[in-house]
């Protein structure tokens, strides 16, 4: 067993080996390595993913607060990525063998050039190339999914970015979810009650950094004539040009809204207290902007 090959180990300071109480088949072995920032600071939470020579992955998950990664393998040849948020993607290899130990030692990320901002000016959303869509969970198990199919937005982009400002408005009765009885049902005064609240709204002039390409995105969101405070987890994927030449600019967005928040309260039990419907709802936006008054390809 490898606990036992481990624990005969000691640091060069004298100390037991810190791996020594993991135990795993003895056909494995111990892929480590500590991740470091340039400073030579532990980076936590970075994702790492172990493939296999044919590129199929084997393992994968985070490292800890001090920037280690422990992950126990079959023998045999791999190849390790390392990605953090603000860093340069880190790739290398390692043989691991049966109950052998393959450390890599300190691997330094470093900081990755954020993607170049959207120039200062006026901004559209575009509509053949975005999305607002939706998940909630039903009686428990599988998330429903659905999405809006009409909405409008502009976008102020400021000599700051932290200064932008942007409006969204949602056509309620254009939710779909692919089952007109179900959307039916959502239009109706049970949900969205589209009649007398045909519209949502959301409002931000709050766009704060979170380093790296991670904004926040903060504003009113209007739904059911109720206004509430919302938070985008935004991930901006920078600038390019379309097929016209025309400048874009690409974000994908996420937030989680409760239904109750919103006085949206309809709900119907199952056996066992088992509500049909989550009151727990993801929303998911993936946006292009373009130029005011520039159009776009459909395509």
């Amino acid at each position: 067993m490898i606990s036992r090959w481990l624990g005969r180990r000691t640091s060069s300071a004298g100390h037991a080996n810190p791996l020594s109480g993991l135990s795993v088949p003895s056909s494995a072995g111990v892929l480590t390595c500590r991740v470091l920032d340039p400073v030579n600071e532990p980076v936590r939470q970075a994702e790492f993913v172990v493939t296999d020579s044919a590129g199929r992955r084997i393992v994968g998950g985070e490292t800890d607060p001090y920037g280690t990664l422990v992950a126990a393998v079959p023998a045999g040849e791999y190849r390790l990525a390392v990605t953090a948020e603000g860093f340069t993607p880190y790739r290398g290899s390692a043989t691991v063998t049966e109950s052998g130990h393959s450390g890599l030692g300190d691997v330094t990320l470093q900081v990755a050039t954020p993607p170049q901002l959207p120039d200062p000016g006026e901004w559209e959303i575009d509509l053949m190339h975005s999305q607002i869509s939706f998940s909630a969970r039903h009686i428990g198990l599988a998330r429903i999914r659905g999405r809006f199919n009409t909405f409008a937005g502009a976008v102020r982009i400021g000599e700051r970015m932290e200064h932008s400002a942007m409006h969204v408005v949602i056509d309620a009765a254009s939710i779909d979810t692919n089952v007109k009885m179900r959307d039916d049902h959502l239009r109706s005064k049970d949900f969205f009650d589209v009649a007398n609240y045909p519209t949502m709204e959301f409002y931000s002039d709050r766009f704060v950094h979170r380093g790296g390409n991670r904004w926040a995105v903060s504003g009113a969101l209007t739904l059911h004539g109720v206004s509430r405070t919302v938070t985008l987890d935004s991930q901006y994927l920078g600038t390019g040009n379309g097929i016209q030449g025309e400048t874009r600019a690409a974000v994908h967005s996420t937030a989680e809204l409760h239904r109750e928040d919103f006085t949206l309260t309809w709900q119907t039990m199952l056996g066992h207290g088992i509500a049909a419907i989550g009151s727990s709802i993801a929303v998911e936006l993936d946006i292009q902007i373009i130029p005011k008054g520039t159009g776009a390809a459909p395509s």
